[in-house]
């Protein structure tokens, strides 16, 4: 059973254990192409990508025409805990970019994993049989500039991110730059501790297990 775990830090993380260790690399929250977006599940391998590339595809027409960094094409991905000034000028030093991206590794097991949210402020208990992972906060999906963006499977380990940051991500452009812009959102899994106040929601929180 493979699992990936994202630091949302500079470092890689270690992986639980009885885990062994596949590969490090960058978190990857998903694509837009054309406004449309392809979302990764960050508990699955094709959301850490071995190497860091503001644009790792290109986009090819039915006349045989392939082009790379259209203007329309955007990466996106997890952040680490890093200042979010939304008005000072897009980032095009790949070193200063990658001091805001998110490291994660991939690892391997014999056990199956399920995540519990507890729609509380304290972390669920395992189930009967399993133990604990780690425990984090219900992250539920993303959208960028436009209808564009995706969810995360509440079943998966990618819907409990260890650290609540925001902005979770960092948006990159076709043209070469990346920077935080306000017209991203996140959304996580709420409580209501107070159903006589509907306006009274705070984060919930998660514990993958094993």
């Amino acid at each position: 059973h493979v699992i990936v775990r994202h630091s949302q830090t500079l470092e890689a993380p270690e992986c639980p254990t009885d885990y062994e260790s596949q590969w490090t690399g960058y978190s990857l929250v998903f694509f837009e192409g054309n406004g449309f977006g392809l979302i990764q599940d960050l508990g699955t391998t094709g959301s850490c990508m071995e190497t860091f590339q503001l644009m790792p595809f290109m986009q090819c027409s039915s006349s045989d025409v392939c082009q790379h960094g259209v203007r329309t094409d955007k990466s996106f991905w997890l952040a680490v805990d890093a200042e979010a000034d939304f008005t000072v000028k897009p980032m095009s030093s790949i070193d200063e970019i990658q001091d805001h991206v998110s490291r994660c590794r991939v690892c391997v097991g014999t056990r199956a994993v399920i995540t519990r949210h507890s729609f509380t402020g304290v972390a669920p208990e395992c189930p009967n049989t399993y133990s604990p992972l780690w425990t984090g906060y219900s992250f539920l999906m993303v959208t960028s500039n436009g209808p564009s963006g995706g969810g995360q499977d509440l079943a998966s380990s990618g819907s409990c991110l260890e650290n609540f940051f925001i902005p979770t991500f960092i948006e990159c452009l076709g043209r070469g730059t990346c920077a935080y812009y306000i017209t991203n959102l996140d959304y996580w899994l709420a409580q209501n501790p107070d159903i006589t106040q509907p306006g009274m929601w705070v984060w919930v929180t998660c514990t993958a297990v094993w």
